[in-house]
């Protein structure tokens, strides 16, 4: 029987380009023939660039496929649900899909590995119940990594919710971290998220092992603190750990080019024009936006700045409380959300693109000196592989 790997991303596209790149990665590395099928949830976070990009990569890369979950409806965050709480709930709800999907695999293919997404905790018990190896991807860096692995233990010590909290947590492999700096997801325990988090973390090391897409020199306290236990409650509890980066896509692989055309084709050639190193780029993640108020004072600092950008806009966010946005298919006019005639004043020194560019061929441009980031970890890797500055 042919011999397969299946995994299973969480959604929205910074997730699944990860988890491709890990598929890439596998199939280079081994030589010993199998497929690789990835499992993509439908009903939260869909975005037409998903479908082109996959369609891309099924075309250049044959070995890689992709299996579309059962559509399944998600409900809206809220003042009272966070975004991390309604996104854990979706993918809860999917393990029946997902038990189904790898039940019909089996029946024409030995599946060697389960590789699941690091919020994708659900679908542990779904592989460990069919008597497949069940591994996580852990698409942020080896200092989160030792955060995660040590929660189990900081929750024991409180019964307080961090972000009330004044006390400096030391934690194995980070430095001295404030309660409130926390990751938003365990902030609150009276938000549901915490719980979800806190499960995933208590989970971790019964797995048959994690995948990190990190590497010693960058991080070498992180990894050392997690080589010798100290992250982990019960160090005797530790599961293999794999440091596969970095881990980032080519810069002129044609599957980067989801949205290729004219806007894409315009700012590659207005890079090429500009002198070295003299432009900084401004993208904050997949989902990261702004208010209208906000990007207008951003717009402002630009134009005060007098230095050459290429900056990414989001659709802007409707609550000031937050910078993400969960509708990422709706369409704007940039005219609208930026001051009065910035754009015509800016022109023979900025460019602005709406909603996304190809990253990594946009930071390996020689013309690119700077990164304005929300420092997500694949912003990140992507950065440091392309050596240009980044500023938070």
């Amino acid at each position: 029987m042919e011999e397969r790997i299946v995994l299973y991303p969480s959604p929205g596209i910074g997730h699944i380009i990860s988890m491709v790149e890990l598929a890439k990665h596998l199939l280079k590395q081994n030589h010993h023939h199998y497929s690789i099928t990835l499992f993509l949830t439908t009903g939260f976070l869909d975005h037409p660039s998903i479908d082109s990009y996959i369609n891309s990569i099924s075309t250049s890369h044959p070995s890689i496929s992709f299996l579309r979950l059962p559509f399944l409806p998600s409900s809206a965050a809220s003042t009272t649900v966070s975004f991390a709480a309604t996104a854990f709930e979706f993918i809860r709800n999917n393990a029946d899909n997902v038990a189904s999907s790898l039940n019909e695999i089996c029946e024409s293919c030995v599946v060697k590995g389960f590789v699941i997404d690091m919020f994708c905790t659900s679908a542990l018990s779904v592989g460990c119940c069919m008597g497949i190896p069940v591994y996580y991807f852990f698409t942020s860096g080896a200092a989160a990594l030792a955060l995660c692995c040590y929660l189990p233990k900081i929750h024991h010590q409180t019964n307080h919710s961090f972000k009330d909290l004044q006390d400096e947590l030391q934690i194995p492999g980070n430095a001295p971290l404030k309660a409130f700096h926390m990751p938003e997801p365990v902030l609150d325990r009276n938000d549901a998220a915490y719980w979800d988090m806190l499960y995933f973390c208590k989970h971790l090391p019964k797995s048959n092992g994690i995948i990190v897409n990190s590497f010693e020199e960058l991080e070498p306290f992180a990894v050392k603190a997690i080589k010798e236990g100290l992250s982990f409650p019960d160090p005797t509890q530790i599961p293999p750990i794999y440091y596969i980066g970095p881990l980032i896509a080519e810069a002129n692989d044609p599957s980067d080019k989801q949205n290729s055309g004219v806007e894409t084709n315009s700012y590659l050639s207005w890079l090429k024009n500009q002198p070295k190193r003299s432009v900084i780029y401004l993208c904050f993640g997949s989902r990261g936006s702004f208010s209208i108020t906000q990007l207008k004072e951003i717009a402002n600092g630009l134009e005060k700045s007098e230095q050459r950008f290429l900056w990414v806009v989001k659709t802007p966010t409707q609550d000031e409380g937050t910078k993400q946005v969960h509708d990422t298919t709706t369409e704007f006019n940039l005219s609208s959300v930026l001051p009065n005639g910035f754009l015509d004043r800016t022109k023979n020194k900025g460019i602005v693109v709406r909603s996304w560019v190809p990253q990594v061929e946009v930071l390996s441009h020689e013309s690119v000196g700077g990164f304005v980031s929300h420092c997500g970890w694949n912003s990140v890797l992507e950065g440091v592989v392309a050596g240009v500055p980044m500023i938070a």
